[in-house]
C-alpha cells in the first residue's frame, strides 16, 4: 500500500503544536507492514491552497499511488489536483464548523471516494445524512502513549517550577480559542491555580499534565477530543463535557465526570480530586482503545477497502459513490 497524506496541518518549527496529531498518526502508519507514505505538508491560509495543487501536480504527476489522503476539509481541494488513485479526507472539526470554509470542505465531500471524521457524533452534527444517505467513515488520530504517560507527580512540578504541594488544574488548550470555554475552567478552578496550554512545546504537555490534580476540558464543542484521552493515557483525572469522545472514553471511569457544564457539579466532582495529594485514574486501558497505532490500522483498513472498490474501474473520480453507511476497520470502537 503506497499512499500520499495531503495536509495544512503538520508542524513547523514556528508552529511546533499546528497539526501534532497527524505527524502522530503518519508515523504509526510508517510503523505498519507494507505501508509506504509519502508526506505533502503546506502551510494553512487561502493563498496556500492553490500553490499547493500546484506544487503537488509539479512534484507527483508521474508517481504511482494506491490512495490519496486529505487531512481538514479545504486541503480536499488541492489534493483533487492529483488524480490516478481514489481520494480520502478526514474532516476534524473547524473545518466543517466555521461558517465560511465550511461550505467548501463540505462541497469536497462530493467529490472524494471516502469521507472521513475524527468522531461519529462529528459527522451526525455536521454531516447531512451521515451513514444512511451518505458514507462517511470515522478515523482519528488517536493519542500518542509513548509520549502520554504516567510520570510522578512531584518530578512533573519540580520540572516546571510549580509548587510541589500546592493543587493546581490544567486547562489543556489556549484560552483565546473560544470554543474550548477557558471562561468555563476558570470559573470551576476558583482560587485553584489553573494552568494553560497556550505556548507550551507539544514534548512538554505530558508533564503539565501529570503536574495537574485534574485537566478540565469544558468544551463547547470536540470534532474528536483527544485532551481527553491524553489525560486518561496519564492516569490523571479529567472532567469534560460530553462532547466528541469524551462520553465514550470517559465511560465507567472511576474519578473522571462527563456531564453539561454546571459549575455546582463540576465543584463537587473535583473536590476529591483536590483533596488527595497524588489523586489518580485507571484510565490509562481505556486511552489504549484510541491509541495512534490502533487508529493507524484503521486508516489502513479504510484505504484498502477503498483501494480495492476502485480498483479495474475506469470511471472518473467525480463518479458519486453508492451512498451507504460504512464501518472501515473495526479496531477499536467509534464513538455513539
Amino acid at each position: 500500500m503506497r499512499a500520499l497524506v495531503v495536509t495544512n496541518m503538520h508542524p513547523t518549527p514556528a508552529r511546533p503544536a499546528l497539526g501534532r496529531f497527524v505527524r502522530d498518526q503518519v508515523e504509526a502508519l510508517r510503523q505498519l507492514d507494507g505501508v509506504e507514505v509519502e508526506l505533502f505538508a503546506f502551510p494553512p491560509g487561502l493563498r496556500s491552497y492553490p500553490r499547493a495543487a500546484r506544487a503537488l501536480r509539479r512534484r507527483y504527476a508521474a508517481e504511482r499511488f494506491d490512495v490519496i489522503h486529505a487531512h481538514f476539509g479545504l486541503t480536499a481541494w488541492p489534493a483533487l489536483a492529483l488524480r490516478g488513485a481514489p481520494h480520502v479526507v478526514t474532516f476534524h472539526g473547524t473545518d466543517l464548523a466555521h461558517p465560511r470554509s465550511g461550505r467548501l470542505s463540505r462541497g469536497a465531500m462530493h467529490l472524494v471516494d471516502l469521507a472521513a471524521t475524527v468522531s461519529a457524533s462529528l459527522a451526525r452534527e455536521r454531516i447531512d445524512g451521515a451513514g444512511t444517505r451518505r458514507r462517511v467513515a470515522v478515523l482519528p488520530c488517536g493519542v500518542d502513549l509513548e509520549r502520554f504517560r504516567p510520570l510522578p507527580r512531584v518530578e512533573a512540578r519540580r520540572r516546571l517550577g510549580l509548587d510541589p504541594n500546592a493543587p493546581c488544574l490544567l486547562f489543556p488548550a489556549d484560552p483565546a480559542r473560544a470554543e474550548k470555554r477557558f471562561d468555563r475552567a476558570r470559573e470551576v478552578a476558583g482560587d485553584v491555580p489553573l494552568l494553560t496550554l497556550g505556548d507550551v512545546h507539544p514534548d512538554e504537555v505530558p508533564h503539565w499534565v501529570n503536574a495537574a490534580n485534574a485537566v478540565l476540558v469544558p468544551s463547547e464543542r470536540e470534532g474528536f477530543g483527544l485532551a481527553v484521552l491524553e489525560a486518561l493515557a496519564c492516569d490523571v483525572p479529567v472532567l469534560a463535557t460530553p462532547v466528541g469522545i469524551a462520553p465514550l472514553a470517559l465511560d465507567g471511569v472511576a474519578g473522571t465526570h462527563c456531564g453539561p457544564f454546571d459549575a455546582d457539579a463540576w465543584r463537587a466532582a473535583l473536590a476529591p480530586q483536590l483533596a488527595s495529594a497524588d489523586p489518580r485514574v485507571a484510565g490509562r486501558a481505556r486511552a489504549e482503545l484510541f491509541s495512534a497505532q490502533r487508529m493507524a490500522a484503521r486508516v489502513l483498513a479504510a484505504w484498502r477497502a477503498i483501494a480495492a472498490e476502485s480498483s479495474g474501474t475506469d470511471r472518473p473520480r467525480w463518479y458519486p459513490r453508492r451512498r451507504v453507511a460504512v464501518r472501515a476497520g473495526q479496531t477499536a470502537p467509534p464513538d455513539r
